[in-house]
């Protein structure tokens, strides 16, 4: 599993700081962070540049405007992107303000987003 111990620090901090209840949770290559079961946030390393980065499930109604956002990416992992999640850089998150911008669009999405099956 590759990710950024620091960047997880950071998200775990800002879970904490909202007083979120989370699990964590190893999937996709990287740390996932599960609020109310249902993957929320994500911390992995860009295979490529081996740079640090976040996965935000943020959903549909703030996607376009998202990928506006300085550091922001599709996430597209199978050639395909998935719309509704993104990727973010490290230049998108380096201050606790940008990262706590993102985080807090995970959460407010979170309550709309479907949970995935238990096996």
């Amino acid at each position: 599993m590759a990710y950024d111990e620091f960047l997880a620090d950071r998200v775990r901090q800002v879970l904490k700081e909202k007083k979120t209840p989370y699990r964590e949770q190893k999937m996709m290559g990287g740390l996932c962070f599960m609020v109310n079961d249902k993957m929320c946030i994500g911390v992995d390393t860009e295979k490529t540049t081996g740079n640090a980065r976040i996965m935000a499930r943020i959903g549909e109604n703030v996607y376009d405007n998202a990928l506006k956002q300085k550091g922001c990416s599709e996430f597209n992992i199978t050639g395909k992107a998935m719309k509704g999640f993104v990727f973010v850089s490290g230049e998108g998150i380096d201050t606790h303000k940008d990262l706590e911008y993102w985080v807090q669009l995970c959460l407010d999405f979170n309550p709309m987003a479907k949970a995935s099956k238990k096996k």
